[in-house]
C-alpha cells in the first residue's frame, strides 16, 4: 500500500446490515457489491452510532457519539469546530470532495470538504426539531408515516431517483477529472446515496428482479401492539401506525421495492467503480450505510431503534495489503475515522481523548480486538435518550423510562427473548450495566437534549419570520470556466481534459 492512497467512500442510506452476513446475501441481485466484498475486509456486525440519518452521519464523519457532537436528531446543528475525516485528510494534503447526501444541519455545509458536487436532499435548518416537552405528539408534516409501505411500487422517476442519478453522474465526472493529473494531491471522494431509504418505489427493471423472491415475508410476524416493548410502541405511534391498514401484500411490495433499490444502488456503484478502473486509478474503498431498516420485522419499519435491522449496517473496507475476509467481532461506524487515519499513517493523538472509535486495521489483520460498541438515540419517537451496548454475544439497551433490555444477539438473532430478568444472565448483565454507568449520565444527557431542542425551536421560529436566508448548499458552476472559453488556449485545453493524454 502506498503511504497516501486515494480513498473512495461509498455511503448508502438505510441499508439493513442483516442482509450483509458476509457481503450481500446470496439472493440479492448485487453483483458489483459482491465483487467488492470478495476483495474487502467485511465487518458482519457493524453498528451505527445512532439509528437516524443526521446524528449517525455526524458521528461517522467525526468518530464521536451524538452526546459529544450534540447532533441528537435530524435538525441539530453540526458544529464547525468538530473535526471530521474530511478535515483530517485535507490537513494532511488531500483533496476532499462530496457528491450526495450528508444531512449537515446549520450554516456550515462543508465540514472539511473542499468541494461539494451536489446539494443535499434534506433541509439544513432546524425545522425537523423534536420536542420532549410534548411527549407523544406527532409533527405531521415531517414525521414518518406508513404511506411509504402502502404506496410501495414501480416508478421510473421519483424525487430520490432523480437525486441519486445526479449523485452518481457528478461522482463519475469527478473521478474522470481527478485522472487528468491536474492536481497532484491524493484524493478522498465521498459518494453518498439516499437509496434504499423509503419510500419503497423502484424502477421496473429492478422491481422485476425480485418477482419470485423468497424473502418478501418478514421472518418475525407483526406483534400485537400491547406485546411490543415500550420504545417500539412509541415508534409505532410516531409513524401513525394505527391510522393505516397494512396488508400482507403491502408488506411484500414494500420489501420488494427495498430490495429492488439495493440493486439500483449496486448498478450505480458498479458504474463508479468502472470509471475508477477505466482511468487506471487505485483507491481504498469503504462501503457503509448510515443505519438500517426494520422492513416489517415484528411489525416495525424504518429505523430509530437498537434492534438489529435498524442499528446494524454493512461495513466493508478494500485496501491494498489489507486481508479480505469476514470479521464477526462487533464494530462501529465510529471506527471509520481512526481507520482512515491509520491507513495513511495520520496521528490523531491531538483529539484522541474525545473520540469514541478505534482503528479496524489490527482487527482486520488478525492481531487486534475491539472494545464495546456504544450507541445512542435521542430523536423523534423517543421521549428520553436511549443508549445501547454491543459487546461479544450480547446487546444491552437502557432508557430511564423503560425496563432494561438484554439480548444474546448471536444466538437470538431476532431478539425475541429479553434476558434482563433471567437469573443465569445476571452477572453478564451487571457487567453491561457497569459499562453503561461509566459511559453515560442519562439524567444529564436528557437535560442537554431538552436544552438543545428548546433553543432550536426559538431560533427556527424567529428565522422563518420575515426575510428568509436558507442554509441549503447551493452548488455553483462557473460557466466562464467550463468547456471552451476565449481566455483559454484551445490546444492546451483539449490536451489537459483528455485521458489518456495521447501523443
Amino acid at each position: 500500500m502506498t503511504a497516501r492512497p486515494n480513498i473512495l467512500v461509498l455511503m448508502v442510506d438505510q441499508l439493513n446490515g442483516t442482509l450483509f452476513p458476509d457481503g450481500p446475501a446470496d439472493w440479492l441481485h448485487a453483483p458489483n457489491l459482491k465483487a467488492l466484498a470478495a476483495r474487502s475486509a467485511r465487518f458482519a456486525n457493524a453498528y451505527c452510532a445512532s439509528p437516524l440519518c443526521a446524528p449517525s452521519r455526524a458521528s461517522f464523519m467525526s468518530g464521536q457519539l451524538p452526546s459529544r457532537t450534540q447532533v441528537y436528531d435530524n435538525a441539530a446543528e453540526f458544529a464547525s469546530s468538530i473535526p471530521t475525516y474530511a478535515h483530517h485528510l485535507r490537513r494532511a494534503g488531500y483533496y476532499t470532495g462530496l457528491s450526495g447526501k450528508m444531512h449537515f444541519v446549520g450554516p456550515d455545509q462543508m465540514h472539511g470538504f473542499e468541494e461539494r458536487l451536489t446539494t443535499d436532499i434534506y433541509p439544513a435548518d432546524f425545522g425537523w426539531t423534536p420536542d420532549y416537552r410534548r411527549p407523544g405528539e406527532r409533527i405531521d408534516w415531517w414525521y414518518h408515516n406508513m404511506g411509504s409501505v402502502t404506496g410501495a411500487g414501480v416508478a421510473e422517476i421519483t424525487n430520490q431517483l432523480e437525486y441519486d442519478d445526479e449523485v452518481a453522474h457528478h461522482a463519475m465526472a469527478k473521478i474522470y477529472d481527478l485522472a487528468r493529473g491536474n492536481d497532484a494531491r491524493p484524493w478522498c471522494l465521498t459518494v453518498s446515496f439516499t437509496h434504499p431509504h423509503d419510500p419503497y418505489v423502484a424502477r421496473r427493471k429492478y422491481w422485476d428482479l425480485y418477482e419470485d423472491c423468497a424473502q418478501l415475508d418478514p421472518q418475525v410476524p407483526e406483534f400485537a401492539y400491547e406485546d411490543q416493548d415500550a420504545h417500539s410502541k412509541r415508534l409505532l405511534d410516531s409513524c401513525d401506525r394505527a391510522a393505516f391498514e397494512i396488508t400482507p401484500d403491502h408488506v411484500r411490495r414494500a420489501r420488494r421495492g427495498y430490495y429492488a433499490n439495493i440493486s439500483y444502488i449496486d448498478d450505480k456503484i458498479g458504474e463508479i467503480l468502472q470509471v475508477l478502473k477505466d482511468t487506471r486509478q487505485e483507491a481504498v474503498v469503504v462501503f457503509v450505510s448510515d443505519h438500517g431498516d426494520m422492513l416489517g420485522e415484528r411489525g416495525m419499519w424504518f429505523k430509530m431503534s437498537f434492534f438489529e435491522g435498524s442499528a446494524r449496517v454493512p461495513l466493508m473496507v478494500s485496501a491494498q495489503g489489507l486481508p479480505s475476509g469476514l470479521i464477526e467481532t462487533p464494530v462501529s461506524t465510529l471506527d471509520v475515522v481512526p481507520t482512515l487515519a491509520d491507513l495513511i499513517g495520520l496521528d490523531l493523538a491531538e483529539i484522541a481523548p474525545w473520540t469514541d472509535g478505534e482503528s479496524l486495521l489490527p482487527l482486520a489483520r488478525g492481531d487486534g480486538g475491539h472494545g464495546p460498541v456504544y450507541m445512542e438515540y435521542a430523536a423523534e419517537g423517543s421521549w428520553a435518550p436511549l443508549v445501547g451496548l454491543r459487546d461479544g454475544d450480547f446487546k444491552y439497551i437502557r432508557c430511564n423510562l423503560d425496563p432494561d433490555q438484554f439480548f444474546e444477539t448471536s444466538a437470538d438473532k431476532s431478539e425475541l427473548t429479553n434476558l434482563a430478568e433471567v437469573e443465569k444472565h445476571q452477572d453478564e448483565l451487571a457487567r453491561f450495566r457497569a459499562l453503561a454507568d461509566a459511559k453515560w449520565d442519562l439524567d444529564r444527557f436528557d437535560a442537554e437534549v431538552r436544552h438543545s431542542q428548546a433553543r432550536r425551536w426559538i431560533v427556527y421560529e424567529a428565522l422563518r419570520n420575515g426575510a428568509y436566508y436558507p442554509w441549503d448548499y447551493q452548488p455553483l458552476q462557473k460557466a466562464s470556466e467550463r468547456y471552451m472559453r476565449n481566455h483559454m488556449n484551445l490546444d492546451t485545453l483539449e490536451g489537459s481534459k483528455r485521458f489518456p493524454r495521447g501523443e
